[in-house]
């Protein structure tokens, strides 16, 4: 078994600007950020998720489920960065600091 790296650890951000000016638009931006949702994505800003990954591979994975589920109109992005660049990483709410997600206690093995 490999050994865990801050530097093989990975997070997926998904950003994504889908078109909502109708009812039916809506619903497809609605199930997309819904199945976002289900596959352990977590909601950083209105249309960009982040997700924490083992690895290249798992990645991947959530990469192909995506490229399955994006609606036919609009963009989605999709960035990768190692778990010690996220580290790195700095976000304010108002004029304060916000901590970064924490990456998750127990990792899924599937």
């Amino acid at each position: 078994m490999t050994a865990l790296s801050g530097y093989r650890l990975m997070w997926m951000m998904v950003l994504f600007d889908l078109p909502v000016g109708t009812r039916e638009e809506r619903g497809r931006a609605t199930r997309f950020r819904n199945f976002l949702l289900d596959r352990g994505f977590e909601m950083s800003q209105f249309s960009v998720y982040l997700r924490f990954c083992t690895g290249r591979e798992q990645a991947e994975t959530h990469v192909k489920a995506i490229e399955k589920s994006v609606p036919k109109a609009g963009k989605v992005s999709i960035v990768f960065f190692t778990d010690k660049q996220f580290e790195q990483s700095i976000s304010f709410v108002g004029r304060g600091r916000e901590a970064n997600p924490k990456k998750p206690e127990q990792l899924a093995l599937f």
